[in-house]
């Protein structure tokens, strides 16, 4: 990595640090930058769909050491999309709810709008898709055949969940709550699953009451997530900033041992540490904020595979798969989980393999 990048991740870090946590810059050393290097650095926050984070970094910043007006307000517009979809998102979700709590049916939501509400403005945060779950096959028939009512098509995924896209919205419905592809440890995480159970919130914008997974499940749930994609395509700073978030919003309402004893009895014993130094020195999360205190020497491994592959690997997957069919997609996904099979291995070698057997029998996306 060249100086210039060094410059360039430092600068965008240090501004989302302090959109995140909406305090006053911790560095101000790869300050000024000149416009061609705030061109690179508006190019390389929408890579990491942190866009609308680094912008509210970007009000502690002195008015002699902002952009240009144009990219000002060229990145103003960025955020006003953003927000946009968010509201537009909600109002999605506000609707499906509503069709299918008029069925008895009460999904699980995952992941995004859910995680937002644990940021200090949820708008900001750049959101994709609507993931629900379904905790029986009774309630997904249910759902399908309710969606189906309303004339959408429903596409069946090769994980066995249902894709849709309801007011343009992509929407899909999962029959597990969590990224856990090691079959035997299922049952641990079923267990956890009834003891732990879910809880209510709140969108923000809207009088709806959404079900979540309890903390300590939605921790879990986000962990293993992050790590599905960091061993297939890559992962991004959004996703390792939902983890920040969360951590910091849950961590006191969960039992640090006993999510070290989960963790490590799920194969999450070596790449935990890993997460929870980069979630520190990169991302300014408190110590006292992690699932439990246990660190690497050096996040490198992880910090190399975030700047490679950007959001989810999309700035991968869209320079390499643009027009492929979708054999040729699946064979560019087994390929990108073995060039990270050095770093899958060593952190995560049980759910490696399975993932990786998953690959082989087309049951993965």
């Amino acid at each position: 990595m060249n100086g210039r990048s060094d410059k360039l991740h430092t600068a965008l870090l240090t501004l989302l640090r302090s959109g995140l946590w909406e305090r006053e810059l911790d560095n101000s050393s790869c300050f000024p930058l000149s416009e061609n290097d705030w061109e690179l650095l508006f190019r390389l926050s929408r890579q990491q769909t942190v866009t609308g984070i680094v912008f509210q970094g970007m009000h502690y910043l002195p008015d002699e050491l902002l952009p240009s007006a144009n990219l000002l307000i060229r990145w103003t517009a960025e955020v006003d999309a953003i927000e946009g979809r968010n509201r537009k998102m909600n109002q999605a979700l506000s609707e499906l709810y509503a069709l299918f709590r008029a069925k008895d049916l009460n999904p699980v939501l995952q992941k995004g709008q859910g995680v937002a509400q644990f940021y200090p403005n949820p708008l900001l945060r750049e959101c994709g898709d609507i993931d629900l779950y379904f905790n029986n096959h009774e309630a997904q028939e249910e759902a399908t055949a309710c969606i189906r009512s309303c004339g959408i098509t429903v596409k069946k995924m090769p994980d066995e969940s249902l894709f849709y896209h309801w007011k343009g919205i992509e929407v899909e419905h999962h029959v597990r709550l969590f990224d856990l592809y090691t079959p035997f440890l299922r049952r641990c995480t079923d267990r956890l699953e009834r003891e732990k159970g879910f809880e209510f919130i709140t969108l923000q914008d809207l009088e709806l009451f959404a079900m979540i997974p309890a903390p300590f499940l939605n921790l879990l749930l986000l962990d293993l997530h992050i790590l599905k994609h960091v061993l297939g395509w890559g992962i991004g700073l959004r996703q390792l900033c939902d983890m920040a978030c969360a951590c910091y919003q849950l961590h006191h309402e969960i039992d640090p041992e006993e999510m070290r004893t989960t963790c490590r009895k799920l194969g999450l014993g070596r790449w935990n540490p890993l997460l929870h130094t980069f979630l520190t020195e990169h991302l300014g999360l408190p110590a006292h904020c992690l699932l439990y205190p246990e660190t690497a020497p050096t996040a490198q491994p992880l910090w190399d595979i975030v700047w490679r592959g950007g959001n989810f690997g999309y700035q991968l997957v869209n320079r390499q798969q643009a027009g492929q069919s979708a054999w040729k997609r699946k064979m560019h996904t087994a390929c990108s989980f073995l060039q990270n099979q050095r770093f899958a291995f060593r952190y995560a070698p049980q759910e490696a393999f399975w993932i990786f057997i998953g690959l082989l029998k087309g049951q993965l996306k």
